[in-house]
């Protein structure tokens, strides 16, 4: 299992739970986690994108195939050992993390809204995180 946070700024405690529950299922091999370019701070709130990119480990098969419609071989074939729907599955069942607010075949998206009040009676502003989670291909 890598984890490469070298283009994270470290911002987002929800992102860091997810990174965390990533990192405990065997089928995850790598984790690569991103800044978005949409991540902005106003005066109110502050808005932060961050993108995961998961490596799921593979398993190597071999099946039979017919070479030319009649001469028989046999093929490898590497299968990743988890899907989208899987993690999903995986991730949801999670208390901490739960189902994801958008689901699609290559997308996982996060969306948690936090409202944060400094000490010293300052200003109070809304975090908002979004986080992303895309299967990395390659």
């Amino acid at each position: 299992m890598s984890v490469d946070t070298t283009k994270w700024s470290g911002e987002g405690a929800f992102t860091q739970v997810v990174i965390d529950r990533l990192a405990q299922l065997q089928e995850v091999a790598a984790i690569r986690v991103e800044d978005a370019p949409a991540s902005r701070s106003e005066a109110d709130y502050n808005f932060v994108s961050n993108e995961i990119y998961v490596t799921f480990s593979t398993s190597t098969r071999v099946e039979p195939i017919r070479r030319w419609g009649f001469v028989p071989g046999s093929r490898t074939v590497q299968e990743p050992s988890m899907t989208m729907e899987q993690l999903e599955a995986a991730l949801s069942s999670q208390d901490d993390v739960g189902p994801p607010d958008y689901s699609d075949e290559g997308m996982l998206q996060y969306l948690r809204t936090e409202r944060i009040v400094p000490p010293y009676q300052t200003r109070g502003f809304k975090l908002v995180e979004l986080v992303r989670i895309y299967e990395a291909r390659g």
